[in-house]
């Protein structure tokens, strides 16, 4: 993947020392976390800011898949890691501001109450309205939009696999052997989001479209990838997972009549037919398993998988609400085109390059 164009101070700050330090990361200099600290003074929301959630997205793709060019010893620069340290704070200083810690339910009522907060996504709202009326071009925004998670779907909750035990452990694996396709190559679900882009005639090559997505749409996975990488926030990090599971299986139906509806090839519903089925499973098993077997071996928890699935609910419905606002004011929910020229830009939404400059052939294979 390309490193991004920089959004603003501080993800000019980062892009310049990546872009610039291959093979010495000790002699990464403290100037660079001195022009972040400066620089975040002036950031009035973390959670959707694109400047400074862009940054974020940067110093944690150097645990995925890492940028052309840039040295892989860079992952542990003590210097990017300090950075990233001052951005984290700030973005869960911002979430529990956002979505403040909730009462900690009674014993043993934590499954009932993960199953009330789930009770109140927006995403069905979103879903409906493109199986009803959505363009095929919002459609292929939102998965645009949705890209770089998707593509690298379940790797985050990977990462929570060795901060648990017992019980928990064993749903998070049995989840995540399904999310990785069974061991069969094709069959990842990341693939088959890859599959749906390529049957719309999009770009499936991971990162893409980066300079396209939002801050608000980074601060998802953003969330997800500071969760599961604190063992602090594990908790967080399960009841997260496990909201974001429960979600997934309405809206997923109604993706899948939107690729009907427009006429697109079947390949672009796989992935959406598929998690109708399998979320409604891992519904349970990440409710049930997961968070009450990690409530269960470790109370103490209890309030944060709470937290965890209220915030996921939180971020969730603020993305919604950015897609349905844009596309019923007739706007388009993406960032421009960084590479195109002012006429490509005044565009209606109807006729924007989502590919960048890079359409996909309409093979699917």
């Amino acid at each position: 993947m390309h490193l991004p164009r920089p959004r603003g101070p501080i993800s000019a700050a980062v892009h310049d020392r990546l872009a610039t330090q291959h093979h010495h990361p000790s002699t990464l200099s403290l100037t660079t976390g001195q022009a972040v600290e400066r620089a975040l003074l002036d950031v009035a929301d973390p959670v959707t800011d694109d400047d400074f959630q862009l940054t974020l997205c940067m110093l944690y793709e150097l645990h995925y898949r890492g940028f052309d060019g840039v040295d892989d010893a860079l992952e542990w620069a003590p210097s990017l890691l300090a950075v990233r340290r001052q951005l984290e704070h700030r973005l869960e200083s911002a979430l529990r501001g956002l979505c403040p810690a909730p009462a900690e339910p009674a014993d043993g009522l934590v499954v009932q109450a993960l199953t009330d907060v789930t009770a109140t996504d927006r995403r069905p709202e979103m879903s409906s309205y493109l199986s009803r009326e959505g363009s095929r071009e919002q459609f292929e925004e939102f998965l645009v939009v949705r890209s770089l998670q998707q593509l690298k779907e379940a790797d985050a909750q990977t990462w929570l696999i060795p901060r648990l035990s017992g019980r928990a452990k064993a749903a998070l694996i049995e989840i995540q052997i399904d999310e990785y396709g069974n061991g069969r190559t094709g069959h990842l679900h990341s693939e088959l989001y890859a599959l749906a882009m390529r049957a719309c005639g999009l770009d499936s090559t991971y990162g893409a479209f980066l300079d396209r997505i939002p801050g608000h749409a980074l601060a998802v996975g953003n969330t997800m990838s500071m969760l599961c990488l604190h063992r602090r926030l594990r908790g967080a990090a399960a009841g997260y997972f496990a909201a974001f599971e429960a979600t997934s299986s309405i809206p997923s139906q109604g993706y899948a009549d939107t690729v009907a509806r427009l006429g697109l090839p079947a390949e672009a519903a796989v992935y959406f037919s598929e998690h109708v089925e399998a979320d409604a499973v891992h519904e349970q098993l990440a409710i049930r398993n997961l968070c009450g077997g990690l409530v269960d071996a470790e109370p103490a928890l209890a309030g944060d998988v709470l937290w965890g699935a209220r915030l996921c609910m939180a971020l969730e419905d603020l993305a919604a609400d950015r897609y349905l606002t844009a596309w019923q004011s007739g706007q388009t929910c993406l960032l421009p085109d960084p590479t195109a020229d002012a006429s490509e830009l005044a565009m209606p939404t109807d006729r924007i390059d989502l590919q960048g400059g890079r359409r996909a052939s309409p093979s699917v294979a």
